[in-house]
């Protein structure tokens, strides 16, 4: 088989679950993960013969597509904000979304200008963590998730990346956290914690609801903002003054957690957009 052929065979029996678009894309991104080819050389060597064992896994790769896995499982890798991430079933796929609270971020400092403590709660990947620290030089950046695993695959991310960020393994509801968490303060806490309702599971494609963690995505209807109202309780306590508190959010509770840090005497609250429209992140500051 050849590599028209092989993208041939894709095309025909992906492309009414994923679109031609998307698909394409997935051919490049298999044909650079399993043979090395950019997508100039896949386009020139057209015609070279495919044969195990990469055919195999090529085409085992058709098959866990059409099971509606995600793409970034299946090659273990993505990026987030140009930068190189591996993942697997132990860590979410960083998403757009959360590409534009890290920029909201660092658009924040370099107004700023200094150095800066930064704790990313839930770091999952490190995907915000290990960015943060690849573009804010001068500060000192933490990661904290209760999931051993996770932190093995941020651990190997920031590897990657080449930068040094601390690591901690912390479950933020328990009442006892370690004492590196409060014993300095913070000039920002920044998390994207579980924050999809059980309710809204129906709303959810088969490639997240069967691959991605589910305790990185899901809460109870009966208390949605349970990490919200955590964390934003410790950043309370712990944050410097004039510092500042950083969420990704459910885009049906932006009210809501305008309300909680409001409760909790944050200040300067600011709600803002994603790029699709929906209200996405929250930003608070504590006087």
């Amino acid at each position: 088989m050849t590599l028209k052929e092989f993208k041939n065979k894709l095309l025909d029996e992906v492309e009414g679950i994923y679109g031609k678009e998307e698909t394409e894309s997935f051919y490049y991104l298999l044909i650079q993960h399993y043979l090395g080819f950019t997508k100039v050389e896949a386009i020139l060597n057209a015609d070279t013969n495919l044969e195990n064992p990469k055919l195999q896994e090529l085409e085992n790769a058709i098959a866990k597509l059409k099971l509606n896995k995600p793409i970034q499982y299946i090659i273990g890798e993505t990026e987030f904000f140009s930068l190189p991430f591996k993942v697997n079933r132990n860590v979410l796929i960083p998403r757009l979304e959360t590409e534009e609270l890290v920029d909201w971020i660092i658009k924040d400092f370099n107004i700023k200008s200094k150095s800066s403590r930064i704790l990313d709660v839930g770091t999952g990947s490190g995907c915000i963590a290990i960015t943060l620290t690849k573009f804010l030089k001068d500060s000192t950046v933490t990661g904290l998730d209760f999931s051993l695993e996770a932190l093995k695959v941020a651990n190997e991310n920031a590897d990657i990346n080449k930068v040094e960020v601390e690591l901690i393994q912390q479950d933020i509801l328990q009442k006892n956290l370690q004492p590196k968490l409060t014993q300095e303060k913070w000039d920002v806490i920044v998390s994207n914690p579980p924050y999809v309702r059980d309710s809204e599971k129906l709303r959810m494609h088969s490639n997240v609801l069967d691959y991605e963690p589910e305790s990185a995505l899901f809460v109870t209807d009966a208390d949605p903002l349970i990490f919200y109202r955590r964390i934003a309780e410790f950043a309370f306590e712990n944050l410097e003054h004039n510092g500042n508190l950083y969420f990704e959010i459910n885009e049906d509770l932006g009210k809501e957690m305008i309300q909680l840090l409001e409760d909790l005497k944050f200040e300067d609250i600011r709600l803002r957009k994603d790029l699709f429209g929906k209200d996405r992140m929250i930003k608070a500051t504590k006087i």
